[in-house]
């Protein structure tokens, strides 16, 4: 740095460091709050949160903060935490303060922009409703996910989460050539690694951009990685006039370090250990994601349900901002009954017959309704035995049973775990399958042919060729239902 440049600069002084916490004072001019502040010739970086008295600030380290010491400089960068924009991001890999991470070719000259930035105002916004189609037969017929809306992907531990998300960016590349923005907040090293390898070999990489914020990086990082990865899907949508999907994994975790940075800076917890400004924060990105005139962000969010409590808060608020929201149930996952989405406890505010049409609403409604008296029956075999029930439930019980098997579907994404082809299944078909098993036409069909298939021909295929060898068992949840009870 050199003397003339140093004379200019802001330059403040360390009072102390607590962990994260750090207090500077500034003599010259006090910096505003989300600044940036640079120690160490810029290896540890500061962002501002709270000013204390007319001459120091407090603000948390987005870097581990090894080696400051009290009386040490602070320099203003004379501004907040920037990331960069434009078509040069492309099929590239960052990090929270925009740096490239995947050991390719230093970015060209680019744009950065400010990741703090207002939601788009209400007249900009569009008021049409459109269905984003995944291609996965659960969601597309049961949970219609929002063009330009928010979908949540609810689950505890190990149910299936990333790699859902995983095969929804395989999915939209491969079918409608928008723009995917991966933003993994608080995950592995190890999952990130795979993810951009598994992008790369699938050929979709060159319209995706990738954001992390690890597990082992600050709080301060990972509450700040969401906020970049907007920046970089606003750009497409206003400046490029694209439609962007936006993925979050996990949301859970960007709440998570918001309560560190809370704790960190003394603020008194909430319910649950939680941060008292948890709505706030969580609106601020949230409102961000938005379907405008020029273009629109559809995001799906991964999120952590802790002890798999719908009721906790990090849930419930989330809950409030989605247009669709889609509970993964371990129950399903260890039937085997993949992508192991509860049919049941899953909404969608676009199932509405003006939206979808009366058609697809009906049939979901029918879908629902048989699923549920099915699972109202579960006691009375459990108890009885499946012989016991009236003709009407034998044939009810049927048919859930195989439309819980017909909309289980093989995914790109697992194609190396089991063996099986990956499918895209289009709405028509997906809707024409599950009517023609409500209509009885697949009676007589083994439950196993309609397992793990695309589309409902595939089931004719599959009952010529017999019972698949090595294939993924299913773990029967009714093991009893073929057990003869003596009256």
């Amino acid at each position: 740095m050199n003397t003339e440049n140093h004379s200019l600069s802001n330059i403040g002084k360390v009072l102390s460091v607590r962990g994260s916490v750090i207090d500077v004072e500034f003599v010259k001019k006090l910096p505003a709050i989300f600044s940036l502040l640079h120690a160490k010739n810029g290896k540890i970086s500061i962002e501002i949160l709270a000013h204390l008295n007319s001459h120091s600030v407090r603000g948390i380290a987005l870097t581990p903060t090894q080696g400051l010491c009290r009386g040490d400089e602070i320099e203003d960068t004379g501004g907040p935490l920037k990331v960069p924009v434009g078509k040069e991001i492309l099929s590239r890999m960052f990090n929270v303060f925009g740096e490239t991470i995947d050991r390719e070719k230093e970015l060209g000259e680019v744009e950065w922009r400010s990741i703090h930035r207002s939601p788009p105002p209400l007249s900009n916004r569009s008021t049409k409703s459109e269905i984003f189609e995944t291609g996965i037969k659960v969601i597309d017929v049961l949970v219609p996910l929002e063009r330009g809306g928010k979908a949540g992907l609810f689950g505890g531990a190990g149910v299936g989460k990333t790699v859902l998300l995983t095969e929804i960016i395989h999915n939209m590349i491969r079918q409608q050539k928008g723009v995917s923005i991966f933003c993994g907040i608080g995950e592995r090293c190890r999952e990130g690694e795979e993810l951009y390898r598994e992008m790369k070999e699938a050929g979709v990489l060159e319209n995706m951009v990738m954001i992390f914020g690890q597990m082992n990086e600050s709080p301060g990082s990972r509450f700040r990685v969401g906020h970049a990865a907007l920046t970089m899907a606003e750009y497409f949508r206003d400046d490029e006039h694209r439609d962007v999907l936006l993925l979050i994994d996990n949301i859970f975790r960007f709440i998570q370090a918001g309560m560190e940075v809370s704790g960190l800076m003394g603020q008194m917890p909430s319910r649950l250990g939680y941060q008292p400004t948890l709505g706030t924060e969580l609106s601020g990105l949230e409102e961000r994601i938005a379907n405008t005139n020029s273009g629109s962000i559809t995001s799906i969010q991964a999120v952590y349900v802790p002890a798999d409590d719908l009721t906790d808060p990090a849930a419930v608020h989330t809950f409030s901002h989605l247009s669709a929201s889609i509970v993964l149930s371990r129950k399903r996952a260890s039937a085997g009954l993949y992508p192991a989405i509860d049919l049941l406890q899953s909404s969608s505010k676009m199932s509405t017959p003006g939206i979808v049409g009366e058609r697809h609403y009906h049939l979901a409604q029918e879908i629902r309704q048989t699923l549920a008296r099915y699972e109202e029956l579960k006691d009375i075999i459990a108890m009885l035995g499946l012989e016991q029930l009236a003709q009407e439930d034998r044939n009810v019980v049927d048919r859930a049973r195989r439309l819980e098997r017909f909309l289980t579907q093989p995914f790109f994404a697992t194609e190396q775990f089991s063996g099986i082809e990956g499918k895209i299944v289009g709405l028509k078909d997906s809707l024409d399958g599950c009517e023609r098993i409500l209509r009885d036409e697949f009676k007589d069909y083994p439950e196993n042919s309609l397992y793990m298939i695309g589309n409902i021909y595939e089931a004719k295929k599959k009952k010529k060729e017999g019972p698949p060898k090595d294939k993924v068992k299913i773990k029967m949840e009714d093991k009893h239902a073929n057990i003869t009870h003596d009256a």
